[in-house]
This record gives structure tokens, C-alpha cells and sequence, in this order.
């Protein structure tokens, strides 16, 4: 009876191109250093969306905060899920 390696073929080929495209990818990310300013800032946004635009200038300020604390079971292990973001879009005219 003969192997079927037409399907084998196309699934190692797709797994192929993922990890082809996720080391490529891996070298390009650059190393950064930690901002303590930048990580304050984060800590101290209130939870949910929130978005602004000054009036002297043409902008829009937004941010968003998401923090939960997922358990296994009722008193099982648990993890804190703390994301944070800030954003800004400034539109000036040359």
C-alpha cells in the first residue's frame, strides 16, 4: 500500500513557511531597554478606553487599560493580566 505524501507535503510546506517567516522575523526584532517614566505612566491609567483632543492643537490623545485576574477553580493558581496601551495621533499641515 503506498504512503500518501500529498497531504503530508502540503502541511509540512505551510508549517515551513510559518517558521521560515516567524525566524526571519525574530531577527529583525531589536533588543530595548525598560523606561521607568514610560512604565509609571502605564501603571497610573484608569481602567477602560479613554480618548482626548486638545483644543490648541490637531490631535487625538486615546488610551486603554484591561486588567483581570484569571483562576483555575475557585481558590486554584491564578495570573494577572495587567495590558495597557497609550496612543497618539498628531496631523499637522506642510
Amino acid at each position: 500500500m503506498a504512503l500518501p505524501l500529498a497531504p503530508i507535503a502540503g502541511v509540512a510546506l505551510r508549517y515551513g513557511t510559518v517558521a521560515l517567516a516567524a525566524y526571519a522575523l525574530s531577527r529583525r526584532i531589536q533588543v530595548s531597554q525598560t523606561d521607568q517614566r514610560a512604565e509609571d505612566s502605564l501603571d497610573t491609567l484608569a481602567e477602560g478606553l479613554s480618548a482626548h483632543r486638545p483644543k490648541d492643537r490637531d490631535q487625538v490623545n486615546g488610551a486603554v487599560r484591561f486588567r483581570r485576574v484569571i483562576r483555575l477553580g475557585a481558590d486554584g493558581p491564578g495570573v494577572e493580566v495587567d495590558m495597557a496601551a497609550l496612543g497618539r495621533i498628531a496631523i499637522r499641515r506642510v
